[in-house]
């Protein structure tokens, strides 16, 4: 999954608390995010307008990106409530990274990987 993709699942998936996401879609889409709030900074900033644009930006993601963290702690086998961590300050931060930041598991309650089953000749699971 590439960046560009991942973006339009994310979008597509606006409001879908149920299911996974991969750990290439999540990243993916912080990256984007990251960089889009970025340009959207410098471009207000130019025109005076930069904090107020970037929040209404956050906003607007705001509902996506919940979304995505869920599905992410989904894909990891853990309730989306755990989302809810990065709310406490700096030990919540590190543990949500963390926990964002671990491999998929098998098929799990929250339904079969998203990127299908793990195969032998495959075991990252990376498209090629």
């Amino acid at each position: 999954m590439d960046i560009q993709q991942s973006v339009k699942t994310v979008l597509s998936n606006y409001a879908k608390f149920e299911g996974r996401s991969g750990r290439p879609e999540y990243w993916w889409w912080v990256l984007a995010y990251i960089i889009a709030a970025v340009i959207i900074n410098v471009v207000g900033s130019i025109v005076g307008l930069g904090e107020i644009l970037v929040n209404l930006f956050a906003l607007a993601v705001l509902i996506p990106n919940i979304a995505v963290s869920v599905r992410r702690f989904h894909d990891i086998g853990k309730s989306g409530w755990w989302v809810l961590i990065g709310l406490i300050p700096l030990v919540g931060w590190i543990a949500f990274i963390y926990f964002a930041a671990q491999p998929s598991v098998g098929p799990n309650e929250y339904g079969e990987g998203p990127q299908g089953p793990v195969t032998t000749s495959n075991p990252d699971n990376i498209v090629g």
